[in-house]
């Protein structure tokens, strides 16, 4: 008889071995399953970057970031920080990240804004306002991304004047084709008051605003919120910045030469950017919020406007919150995508991050295996940010289950 049976109760019992027995319980074999993949996974990892410094040193060349405080030698066109030629190419690395955020925040705002429109206007009753905003949708969505940028890029550098010839608004704002050229503000030590008030406002608002949610729950009473708001915002700091005496100075651009001097610049490639990525992602928000709105069953408008809220009411605050939990996991997506579409603006000439450290920095340099990776890490982290705050709105505006 085999060593793994034995006579109990007259008749013959087989006897698993401890291998066996693990195997064979659900809860054990899914965790050694998982511990063989993440194993095997590390592993083809180990062999990649293994594989990657072998091929680097057959070729001669080592794995160092060091070249990060070299000087870059290179100029970038729009920057919100100090920079130069002179400046190191982490420092170009930071205006392409910044430069980046810049237009993703930017983008992410104006098709937010612009999508809500095109949804609602989808859904409107006006024949001729339904198809224009349908006809708007369908042929942005089905025309690639990177044309609408050299469009848009196209009409505003050649339709808009020469510097000599430029648009002035009051003598201190000049519209040109290289450029949208403001007034910079320099601030005076008093102007922090300002600021203070300003700071304080947003905090007033914010918690007034959940202060008032909470009483028209309990008791249905609404308050002004967006009136009180705008007062605590924009009026109370505008009457300490005028009784301060306008604690500003101001440096007005002007014509040298060729071009305008001093100021602030908003370039034509970030305007065109900026315009083109927000038109091309509000056609496809448009229809996620139609799809969302849609939705939202129709007899909750019916019980709405039969208890007499108007239609604005309504949809403010029947069908829209409702209507956002359907939105807001594909809204995720089309920011995500937004933010990794701005990585085109190389086309015309926007110093991104893909532009810079990705770009001329790894030109330069030589060292590719460094700038990719510093360049996928930070869309990495980008996303990553976008996704963990659209999650924690979604759970913000989800159901509660009772």
């Amino acid at each position: 008889m085999s060593s793994n049976t034995a006579l109990q109760g007259g008749g013959p019992v087989t006897r698993r071995n401890p291998v066996s027995r693990l195997w064979n319980d659900k809860q054990t074999r899914s965790v050694i399953v998982q511990i063989i993949a993440t194993v095997l996974i590390f592993a083809f990892f180990f062999y990649m970057v293994q594989n990657a410094i072998a091929n680097l040193e057959r070729l001669g060349k080592d794995f160092d970031f060091a070249f990060l405080s070299a000087p870059a030698s290179y100029d970038i066109n729009q920057h919100l920080i100090e920079y130069d030629s002179r400046s190191s190419h982490a420092r170009a690395m930071t205006v392409g990240i910044i430069n980046t955020l810049l237009i993703a925040v930017s983008g992410i705002f104006l098709a937010t804004i612009l999508g809500f429109v095109l949804g609602v206007l989808r859904l409107s009753k006006n024949w001729l306002t339904n198809k224009l905003a349908h006809v708007y949708i369908e042929y942005v969505r089905n025309v690639p991304l990177l044309l609408h940028i050299l469009l848009v890029h196209g009409l505003l550098v050649h339709s808009l004047p020469k510097p000599k010839q430029a648009s002035s608004v009051g003598d201190v704002a000049f519209l040109t084709n290289r450029g949208f050229f403001m007034p910079k503000p320099d601030p005076e030590p008093l102007f922090w008051i300002v600021g203070v008030l300003f700071v304080i406002g947003l905090i007033f608002t914010f918690l007034f605003r959940r202060y008032a949610r909470k009483v028209q729950d309990a008791t249905g009473k609404i308050y002004p919120v967006f009136r009180i708001g705008v007062i605590a915002v924009v009026v109370i700091p505008s009457v300490a910045f005028i009784l301060l005496g306008m604690p500003v100075n101001w440096e007005i651009p002007e014509l040298k030469g060729f071009n305008y001097r001093g100021g602030m610049v908003i370039r034509p490639e970030f305007i065109a950017l900026w315009l083109a990525l927000s038109f091309y992602t509000a056609a496809f928000i448009g229809e996620i919020v139609r799809a969302g709105i849609t939705a939202v069953s129709h007899g909750q408008t019916e019980a709405s406007l039969a208890l007499g809220l108007p239609r604005k009411r309504t949809l403010n605050l029947v069908v829209i919150p409702q209507a956002l939990r359907v939105i807001v996991p594909p809204l995720a997506s089309q920011y995500l995508n937004l933010t990794k579409n701005s990585s085109l603006a190389i086309a015309i000439g926007y110093m991104d991050i893909t532009a810079t450290i990705g770009g001329i920095s790894l030109n330069q340099t030589g060292r590719e295996m460094e700038c990719m990776l510093i360049v996928m890490a930070l869309y990495l982290t980008f996303s990553l940010l976008i996704s963990t705050f659209m999650n924690w709105y979604n759970s913000r505006i989800k159901l509660v289950e009772r």
